[in-house]
C-alpha cells in the first residue's frame, strides 16, 4: 500500500464518512492513545535507578529533547475541567511550587548531555499563564539555563492560554521568551454555556489575542473547543464556528465533554439536565466536521483539525506525524522529560511519572530525590504495538510488508489474533483487510481509537473500570 504522494493538491484526508449507528457502536470507551502502554500500566514499583539508568541509555542515542512544565495553578474553576489543577491565589503556595520546579530542572538536566538539543517545549496546565511575566521570564531563564534550548527555526516552544489570564503585552512578553506556538482554551462563545461552565470570554479579547499573536511572529496558533457543555445546540454551536473560522486559527482541537462528577467535583456545579442529549452531541459533531472541512481545514484525526500549510498536514503526509501526551505532534525523534506535578515523560522505551499530589511532590524534591511516583519499562512487544498504533492513529493505514521488514517479523503471523479480532470491523466497513495490510476507510476514520483497540494487549483487564473517556 503506497501512502499519500505529498505533492497531491488539498484535500487528501477529508474521506470522512459519519455513520451515526457505527458511531453509537463502537464509540465506547477506550484510551486516547497518547501513549502506548497507556498511563493505567505505570507501576509504582519502577524507581528513579530505572529511569536514572534510561537516561544514561539515552545519551548514547543523542536524540533531540523535549520538555513539558506543568504549571497547576488557576484563579477560578472551570466546571468541566478534568486536569490536575489548584485554584488559588496564595502568593506563597505558587512561589514554593515554583522554587521546586526550578531544583526538579536541575535535577532532571543533570542527567542528559548538555549537547542535547531542546527542540521542543510545552507549558500546560492548569494555566500556565497564571504565572506573571517576571515569573514566566524566571523559569524560562532556569530552563536554559539547564538546558541547551533550540534557537533555530526547527524549534516548537508552545503554552497554553487562558485568555482571562492575558493581554496583548503578555503575549509580546512570550513571544521574547521564544514561544512561537500559542493554545488558547476557547471551548464555546455562547453566553449561556460560559455563564454554566464558569468560564466567561468575549470573542472580541481572543481576537486582539490572536491578532497580537500573528503580529508577535507566532508560527501557530490553535483553539480548543468543547462540544457537550450544557446548553449548547447545533445552532448555538454552528455561531460559535462561524466566529472561530473567522480568526482562522491554524489548528483547531474539538473535544467530547465527559461528564464524570463523580470523579471530578468540579463538574458537580453543572446542572445534568442542561447537558446536551446524546443525539444532539452526534449532531453537533457531525455538523462541526462538516463546517470545519468546507471552511478548508484538514482532518487530522480524532478530534484535530489544521489548515492545509500546517506542520501536522505536512508530517501526516511524509510520514513523521506522531502521537504523544499532547496530542498529535510533528517532532518523532525526541525523549520527553515532564517537569512538574503528575507530569509524564519518556525517555528511551521507559514512562515514567511524578506524583499528582502537589504536597509529595514538594516533600521529594526538598529530600533531594527525583518526585517520580511510578513509570513503565516497555518490552519488545510493547515497542511494537505502539507502532501498529502509531501507524494506525496518524496514518489510517500500515502496509505488513514494510513494518515487518522494519521490525524483523511477519506481521500476519505475529498479530494472527489480532488480525482475525478485527472481522467484525472489516464486516461493518471500518477498515480493509488484505493480504497487503489494513486501510481506515472514511467510515472508520472517526473511530481510530475503536480500531487501535484491537492491538492493545492490556485492555480486557481496563476498559471496565471508567477511566476512560468515550471514543466520540
Amino acid at each position: 500500500m503506497n501512502r499519500p504522494d505529498p505533492r497531491v493538491p488539498e484535500p487528501f484526508a477529508q474521506n470522512i464518512c459519519f455513520d451515526p449507528e457505527l458511531i453509537k457502536r463502537y464509540g465506547g470507551r477506550g484510551p486516547r492513545y497518547t501513549s502506548y502502554p497507556t498511563a493505567l500500566q505505570f507501576d509504582e514499583a519502577f524507581t528513579a535507578e530505572q529511569y536514572e539508568q534510561a537516561a544514561s541509555l539515552s545519551n548514547e542515542s543523542g536524540c533531540p529533547l523535549s520538555l513539558y512544565v506543568h504549571i497547576p495553578f488557576c484563579e477560578s474553576l472551570c466546571y468541566y475541567c478534568a486536569c490536575n489543577k489548584i485554584v488559588t491565589r496564595n502568593a506563597e503556595r505558587v512561589d514554593k511550587y515554583v522554587g521546586c520546579l526550578y531544583r526538579e530542572i536541575e535535577q532532571q538536566a543533570a542527567l542528559f548531555d548538555d549537547d542535547r538539543v531542546v527542540e521542543q517545549l510545552h507549558f500546560g496546565g492548569g494555566t500556565p499563564t497564571y504565572l506573571s511575566n517576571e515569573q514566566l521570564c524566571d523559569l524560562m531563564t532556569h530552563l536554559a539555563g539547564a538546558f541547551h534550548l533550540d534557537t533555530s527555526d526547527r524549534h516548537e516552544f508552545s503554552i497554553e492560554v487562558d485568555p482571562r489570564t492575558v493581554d496583548v503585552n503578555a503575549i509580546r512578553v512570550l513571544a521574547g521568551l521564544g514561544f512561537n506556538r500559542l493554545s488558547l482554551g476557547i471551548q464555546d462563545f455562547a453566553a449561556d454555556v460560559q455563564k454554566a461552565v464558569n468560564r466567561v470570554q468575549s470573542a472580541e479579547e481572543v481576537r486582539a489575542l490572536v491578532e497580537q499573536a500573528r503580529s508577535s511572529s507566532f508560527r501557530s496558533i490553535s483553539f480548543d473547543l468543547i462540544y457537550g457543555l450544557p446548553h449548547q445546540t447545533v445552532d448555538s454551536f454552528d455561531r460559535t464556528l462561524d466566529q472561530v473560522i473567522d480568526m482562522r486559527p491554524d489548528r483547531l482541537a474539538v473535544y467530547n465533554y465527559a461528564h464524570l462528577p463523580t470523579r471530578f467535583k468540579g463538574q458537580r456545579m453543572i446542572t445534568e439536565a442542561d447537558l446536551p442529549l446524546p443525539e444532539t452531541k452526534l449532531q453537533i459533531l457531525q455538523h462541526t466536521i462538516n463546517k470545519v472541512c468546507d471552511a478548508g481545514y484538514v482532518y487530522i484525526g480524532m478530534d484535530h483539525f489544521a489548515l492545509p500549510g500546517d506542520e501536522l498536514v505536512r508530517a501526516q503526509r511524509n510520514n513523521t506525524l506522531q502521537r504523544n501526551f499532547q496530542g498529535y505532534s510533528t517532532h518523532s525523534d525526541c525523549d520527553l522529560i515532564g517537569l512538574g506535578v503528575s507530569a509524564i515523560g519518556k525517555i528511551g522505551n521507559t514512562f515514567a511519572q511524578n506524583t499528582t499530589k502537589t504536597a509529595e511532590y514538594e516533600a521529594l524534591i526538598e529530600a533531594g530525590t527525583l518526585p517520580l511516583k511510578r513509570g513503565f519499562a516497555v518490552d519488545a512487544d510493547d515497542q511494537l504495538r505502539a507502532k501498529v498504533i502509531q501507524e494506525l492513529m496518524c496514518h489510517d493505514q500500515l502496509a505488513f510488508a514494510e513494518f515487518g521488514k522494519q521490525n524483523n517479523i511477519d506481521f500476519a503471523a505475529y498479530f494472527a489474533p489480532e488480525l482475525t479480532r478485527l472481522g467484525p470491523l472489516v464486516d461493518d466497513g471500518l477498515v480493509t483487510l488484505g493480504s497487503e495490510g489494513i486501510h481506515i476507510t472514511p467510515r472508520g476514520r472517526l473511530l481510530l481509537r475503536s480500531i487501535a483497540m484491537t492491538f492493545d494487549r492490556y485492555l480486557a483487564d481496563d476498559l471496565n473500570d471508567g477511566r476512560f473517556s468515550k471514543a466520540i
